[in-house]
Formats: C-alpha cells, structure tokens, sequence
C-alpha cells in the first residue's frame, strides 16, 4: 500500500473509531463535542510533538474538540506539574513517562480512574504487566500509548568486520566482542557521563539478564537489599564494560564525564568514531539519522541486548519505557481523547512515521515504516509479561532521577574507581533513605 493509501485508511480508520467511542446521542449522533477544548501535558517536543499533534489533529477532525498541546521541553514534567498544580493549572490530560510519578498523582487524588473508560479495551489489548504498570490498588489510572524497547545494543558494521567479530548472543561473547574491539584500536563502548541516564539503562539490562525478572521487579521495590549478590553481579559486569573505555578516554584528555547521549552516539557512527557500540534504545535510530551520515541496516545496525546464555529465562526479557495517558479532568472531550488513544488507529497514525512503538497488540506491525522498527516492535510484543520497565524509573525521584545522589550518581562514580562493594553499599543507603 502507498503511504498515500495508508494515509487514507488510517483517516477512516480514526474517524470510525472516535464516532463509535464517543457514543451515540440523541437519534443515534455522537454528542457535540465541536466547542469543547482539551488542554495535554506531556514531555514530547521537537519531531515527537509534530507526530503526536498529528495524532491530536485526526481527533478533532474526528469529534470537532479542539486540543491544546503543552510541552514540559526540557523542564522536568514533575516540576512543571507540581508548579501547575499550586497555581491551580493543571491540564485536563498528563503523558506521563514514568509509573512511580503516574502513582503519586493518584495517591494524591489528581488523577480520575479510567476503567470505565479504557478497563476493557486495555485487559484485551495489552499484556497484563502494562495494566499493572498503570494501576494503583486495582484502579487502572494510565494507558500506555507509547513505549520504547531499551533492551538493544547498536553497532558500527564496519568496526565488527574489522575486528572479525559478530554480535554476541551472550554476556561472556559481549565481554569478548568488546575485548576484541580495543585490541583494534576501536572502543568497545561510547560512554555518555554527561547523561548519566545511560548508565542506569546498561546495569538494569545487565540485572535482569543476571538475576532475573523476578528478582529484577524484587528490586524495583526495594524488596532486595542493593548489596544482594545479584545486584553485586551486575555492578561488576557494569564496570568490565565500561571502566576500561572511560579510563582509555581519560588518558586521551577526552572528558567523558561531559559527554551526551547524542555525542555518544555521534562517537559510534560520526566521522570522526572512537568507539563500536552504543546500548541504548530503539530511539538510537533517529539520532542516527539525524546527526550522522551513517545508514541504518547497513553502516548502523543493532542486536538484542545478550542473556547470560542462549536458554536463560530472561532470553526474550525487554527492558524498556513509556508514556501513559492519564485523566485529570473528566469533561467529555477529555474522556473520548483518553478513549481515543486506547484505539489502534490513533497509535498507527504516529508508528507510520517511526520513532514510536505501542504496546497495544492489535496496531498493525506492517504500518510501521521500515524492517528495523517492525523487528522492535515484535520484540516488544513477544516479551509480553516478560517486559520490565525502566527500573530508574520506578524509584522515588532522589533515587532514581536525580544526577546528584542515587543510581545516577553512584553508577557514574564506580565507572571511574571501579569500587564495587562501595557502590553497592552506597546505593542501599540511598534507596534506604529514599524509600523511607
């Protein structure tokens, strides 16, 4: 099908789907919704927000409300709410990227359950994890629109031909792979201080590929002490990985400490790269695309982040994030947005362009635009309660989201001194505190 096409049955595909979910009115219309305004806060700017408005823009074609789109930007979404929230300006609907803050705002009353809304569509349409995900003591608060698959290690195709090496299939092939890699001259890995963020994704991959899933969602809830040999174990792979490359660097006079995400990347598959791999997720794709000249599926590809071995329980185990829909306040056009983007038509309309997945098992594999992404999309699917969110994600946010103390700090300190007990030592006095 053209995209011409596709365009076209997706439109249809939308308008049907807002008609039948706004119910029928008198003599059988769907009720007025054409001078009603929805006010959305989400985090998503740039190319994200020009796919997501598009998303809004078929909505009101579909039901005649208008909606007004906020972004958080750069800010800090918990800031911007909290600040929103004294001033008495909290938005009809908030994207929320983050469970833990996803349930503060329905501890505290903020949020509107929407079982009643989205329960059905949600218990048939998503694994039950993503239903867990966005409840709070068996009220379901979120709907998980977008997600990512950060469970993903890209590569430089050329550097593994060099190296006469091939994407491992297993932790002890990565330490090998990248062993093998510096011994050409290459960096096994870029290393992105200056967005510590990164380094939290690499050890929550290598913790549930270590310990488990069931002993991964037992940290998540503080449930297991952070000096736990398991966690211990994939302290010690983290710094195997990466302390080398950052000492390597330090003595280039390289500050890695200052290097972004977007660098790192840049450091991968720029014209000037010093390092063969980057483990992050399927969002490497567009900063690929968009600051390197490098072609995805041929100069830059990707493999799955490696298991302990090739029959370990966490083999299809994805660890990953999203954003969750959730309603403030219940007028009736904020209503039929929520009952809108629970449909696959609304998600089809942004993962015909990339840089989306859905977590939504009926959206039509086939819409998504190129091989790379529909092969993320499937991982994404097949995981099903085998995927984990962000475990970083779900902590306390001087925990999990802060660069000053917490996972962020700690991880970004035992890459330079290599002190693993210290660190997970200091990581259980941080969640301990935290926590509390």
């Amino acid at each position: 099908m053209s995209r011409r096409g596709l365009a076209v049955g997706l439109a249809l595909a939308v308008l049907t789907a807002v008609i039948s979910l706004n119910g029928c009115g008198a003599r059988g219309r769907p009720p007025p919704l054409t001078n009603s305004r929805v006010q959305v806060l989400a985090v998503w700017s740039g190319v994200e927000e020009s796919r997501f408005r598009q998303v809004l823009d078929s909505f009101t074609r579909g039901t005649g409300a208008s909606v007004e789109y906020v972004s958080s930007g750069h800010e800090d979404l918990a800031a911007v709410l909290a600040a929103r929230r004294r001033a008495g300006r909290l938005p009809d609907v908030v994207i929320f990227p983050q469970p833990e803050l996803l349930r503060q705002y329905a501890r505290e009353s903020v949020l509107v359950p929407i079982d009643d809304l989205v329960g059905e569509q949600v218990a048939h349409s998503y694994a039950s994890v993503w239903r867990q995900l966005g409840s709070l003591n068996g009220r379901l608060y979120g709907l998980w629109f977008k997600a990512a698959d950060k469970s993903l290690v890209w590569y430089d195709v050329a550097a593994f031909e060099r190296a006469a090496v091939v994407p491992p299939v297993d932790l002890p092939g990565l330490l090998r792979v990248t062993q093998r890699l510096r011994s050409t001259g290459r960096l096994g890995f870029a290393v992105a201080g200056g967005d510590p963020w990164t380094f939290t994704d690499l050890f929550e991959n290598l913790d549930l590929r270590l310990a488990g899933g069931q002993r991964y969602d037992l940290l998540v809830q503080h449930r297991i002490r952070w000096t736990d040999p398991s966690v211990v174990s994939a302290l010690s792979m983290f710094v195997r990985l990466l302390r080398p490359d950052a000492e390597f660097l330090q003595r280039s006079a390289v500050d890695w400490r200052r290097t972004t995400f977007e660098t790192s990347v840049d450091g991968v598959f720029g014209t000037h790269p010093v390092a063969a791999m980057v483990a992050e997720g399927d969002f490497v794709a567009a900063t690929v695309t968009g600051t390197t000249r490098a072609r995805l599926g041929v100069d830059a590809d990707v493999f799955p982040f490696p298991s302990v071995d090739r029959s370990s329980e966490s083999a299809q185990a994805v660890m990953g994030g999203g954003d969750a829909v959730a309603l403030v306040h219940p007028t009736p056009a904020a209503r039929a947005l929520v009952r809108f983007l629970a449909t696959p038509a609304a998600a089809e309309i942004w993962a015909a362009y990339g840089g989306f997945l859905s977590p939504n098992v009926n959206v039509d594999v086939s819409v998504y635009p190129d091989d790379l992404t529909r092969s993320f999309a499937r991982a994404l699917l097949d995981a099903g309660n085998d995927f984990h969110f962000d475990l970083s994600d779900q902590q306390p946010a001087a925990f999990g989201a802060s660069e000053e103390t917490g996972m962020q700090a700690v991880l970004g300190r035992v890459v330079r001194d290599g002190d693993v007990p210290r660190a997970a030592a200091e990581l259980e006095a941080d969640a301990t505190e935290a926590f509390r």
